[in-house]
């Protein structure tokens, strides 16, 4: 599992308490610390993530994607914009994300607005998959009604032999989304529920930590 990193050189864990998760001040560096404790922990997929978005009328939706990317700009992940997810991000641009790790009973809530990413950035990712995740991804026109399996497998085949051993292009309505958050929640199981939660809250530049109740 690929994941892109925090860029800006700071060690992951600067700005996290190493003894008490709730006096960290910075956001971002927890969130790394977690994400790093959860790959050696979590048997497989510790970057699904549960994604809502709502259509134009406010009524969500939520499923399961992958976490692909994260720095101080936000959180990406990619998909094919033509699908219910890609039409409801155009109509209502915002959204929310929950990670839920069992084994270390964690888990991170984050939402905010959504933006694509830059064409270079989606085309970096696209060519970094699995050449037959790139002809299904342009075999697969996601979320439309498919009559039956072989319909989709046949695609995959003629576009497979149309590229044969040549390079597999985007497709332009292919691309990724940040989700620019402006509260981010680590919450921490307790005994008898009595969970740790603490809560940043975007304030310009800066971010404010407050503790919640369970």
């Amino acid at each position: 599992m690929a994941i892109e990193r925090l860029r800006d050189g700071e060690p992951a864990g600067a700005g996290v308490d190493a003894t008490d998760f709730t006096l960290s001040s910075d956001p971002f560096a927890l969130f790394a610390v977690w994400m790093a404790e959860a790959e050696r922990a979590e048997p497989e997929d510790a970057n699904a993530m549960a994604l809502a978005t709502a259509d134009a009328d406010g009524l969500p939706d939520v499923r399961v994607v992958l976490l692909k990317g994260f720095d101080r700009r936000g959180f990406v992940f990619y998909t094919n914009a033509q699908s219910t997810k890609g039409e409801q991000l155009a109509a209502n641009p915002q959204a929310a994300l929950v990670l839920h790790w069992k084994s270390l009973r964690r888990q991170i809530r984050a939402r905010g607005p959504v933006s694509p990413v830059t064409p270079e950035e989606a085309d970096a990712y696209f060519a970094s998959r699995h050449r037959d995740s790139r002809i299904g991804a342009i075999a697969s026109q996601q979320s439309r009604p498919l009559a039956d399996r072989p319909t989709l497998m046949a695609a995959v085949a003629e576009l497979s032999a149309q590229y044969e051993d040549g390079p597999v292009p985007r497709p332009e309505h292919w691309t990724g989304f940040r989700i620019d958050p402006v509260r981010i929640e680590f919450w921490q199981n307790g005994d008898y529920r009595l969970h740790d939660r603490v809560r940043f809250t975007r304030e310009g530049d800066d971010w404010s930590r407050s503790r919640l109740y369970p």
